[in-house]
């Protein structure tokens, strides 16, 4: 009897601690909790607060270390410093964490939507990663693995909003790989859509769900980039930032999205002062990109400190993009200086610095290796015309006519140069004109000018409605030949063509 009730009671106090033994049992087995802490650290590494991220993930790992979310989230934290400063040394420190990422992933319920989303994003950004460091086979396999991994998830967690966040960028890409890369996405077996691609990125923003508004901002991130480059929407693009109060103060990878995309829509005043106003607390990812797209805007006005910025972009960057290209447009501050000393030490470093794998570097590397130097009248109408100084631009083109140059080049040059400018001015009639010229002088040249010209052509076209004129200019930038800048015209074209359709 005494037995009975001693069992009875050793079961009662059992039954008392059962709700206090199960978190601890349940801590001990690996999953994904996205908790408060997570957020928090994923909020700040967004914003490229690496180390104040850090702190709280290596935190929340003490507190629950069977909690696989922070050791997901520090693969954001290799990615940004990898991608953004393409450090080799960082490179080959880090590189070993894909596989033990992969791993420890492998160890959690796959039950869990988090499962394949987390596979799928490392699978991603280890991509990008080793494009920047140019290791494009194995690039190619982490994005196939990404791509299949995404499709997957979203078919067996269609609640899971998350998961369409990369499967929609991914689809979108897919959808406008160049000619050029054709044999590799063959090959890798992915096909893509445009429009259902952006559907998706579409669907995560709308989204009213807890787990989209913890990724909201990377997924406006990927929107708008898309929406820029591939739908052609410029406009919409900077009414977003204004209209949605996109945190380019604070947020650096809001920043840097406003700044770069503004260099590359003629805006070089708005690029500067999104630079300049940023917050200058401590704590940010240092990034020479700042130099570089500072040198890049004051280049623009020719401003006098416009070498400063590419200068130590030079000095302190360590990767191997856009160094030629820097070197290319240093010189060009000094040769329209009239300094030929320092222009031409500019030039000669661009043939042993920096990598050719940028459309922008080979141009870059072609320029120098020809030994001709740019016509200064066009090379300051261009360096104007590229910062959104038109009318300037126009100025310095006043009393010119295509007789005034003497090469088959530079005579295309002019024409197209004309064209942008009347573009940026609204002048869509004389653009086109300009354009037609620059075609029909150009389209037997290397130099991109005729095809450039082609799909500006049918920029104006799409934006009138005259969706069939607009498909004959892409078609025509698509069937022009082995030109500076093919592999990204052709795939601006190609989206081109999906719009218009």
């Amino acid at each position: 009897m005494k037995y009975r009730t001693a069992i009875k009671r050793t079961g009662a106090v059992i039954l008392l601690l059962l709700p206090f033994l199960l978190p601890h049992f349940a801590r001990g087995q690996k999953h994904f909790d996205f908790n408060t802490q997570c957020e928090e650290a994923y909020q700040d590494i967004i914003q490229l607060k690496l180390d104040a991220g850090q702190k709280i993930l290596d935190a929340e790992k003490k507190r629950d270390p069977g909690n696989l979310i922070p050791l997901f989230l520090e693969n954001y934290i290799d990615f940004f410093i990898l991608f953004f400063n393409e450090d080799p040394a960082e490179y080959q420190a880090r590189k070993a964490m894909l596989d033990q990422r992969i791993k420890w992933m492998n160890e959690g319920p796959e039950s869990s939507p988090f499962y394949l989303f987390t596979h799928s994003v490392i699978h991603f950004q280890w991509a990008a990663i080793k494009i920047k460091f140019g290791d494009k086979w194995d690039a190619g396999w982490e994005f196939r693995r990404s791509f299949l991994q995404s499709k997957e998830s979203e078919k067996r967690f269609p609640s899971f909003v998350p998961a369409q966040m990369l499967s929609g960028a991914m689809e979108v890409v897919a959808g406008t790989i160049p000619d050029g890369y054709k044999w590799l996405s063959s090959l890798l077996g992915i096909k893509g859509s445009i429009k259902t691609g952006m559907d998706r990125l579409d669907k995560v923003l709308m989204a009213d769900d807890v787990t989209s508004h913890w990724f909201r901002k990377e997924a406006t991130f990927y929107y708008l980039y898309l929406q820029f480059y591939i739908g052609n929407k410029h406009e919409e693009v900077f009414t977003y930032i204004k209209t949605h109060n996109l945190d380019i103060k604070n947020n650096y990878l809001f920043a840097y999205l406003a700044a770069n995309l503004a260099i590359n829509d003629q805006r070089a005043a708005y690029a500067e002062q999104v630079m300049r106003q940023r917050s200058r607390e401590g704590g940010y990812l240092s990034m020479p990109v700042w130099d570089l797209e500072m040198g890049y805007v004051l280049l623009c006005h020719q401003s006098p400190d416009a070498h400063v910025y590419l200068e130590k972009f030079i000095n302190t960057f360590k990767g191997r993009f856009y160094v030629k290209d820097a070197l290319q447009k240093l010189s060009w501050y000094y040769y329209l200086d009239g300094d030929m000393v320092r222009a031409t030490q500019c030039r000669t470093q661009i043939l042993s610095k920096g990598g050719a794998e940028s459309d922008a570097d080979k141009q870059a590397l072609k320029e120098a290796k020809s030994g001709k130097w740019p016509d200064r009248v066009l090379l300051k109408a261009r360096v104007l015309c590229d910062g959104g100084y038109y009318g300037e631009a126009l100025q310095s083109l006043q009393g010119k006519g295509s007789g005034d140059f003497h090469t088959p080049e530079d005579k295309c040059e002019f024409a197209y140069r004309l064209g942008r400018i009347y573009d940026g001015l609204g002048r869509s009639n004389e653009a086109v004109s300009a354009y037609l010229t620059a075609i029909k002088t150009g389209e037997h040249l290397k130099e991109y000018f005729a095809a450039r010209a082609a799909l500006q052509a049918g920029y104006i076209y799409e934006r009138q409605g005259d969706k069939t004129a607009a498909i004959d200019y892409f078609q025509k930038c698509l069937s022009l030949k082995d030109h500076d800048y093919k592999n990204s015209l052709d795939q601006k074209a190609k989206a081109g063509i999906e719009r218009c359709k």
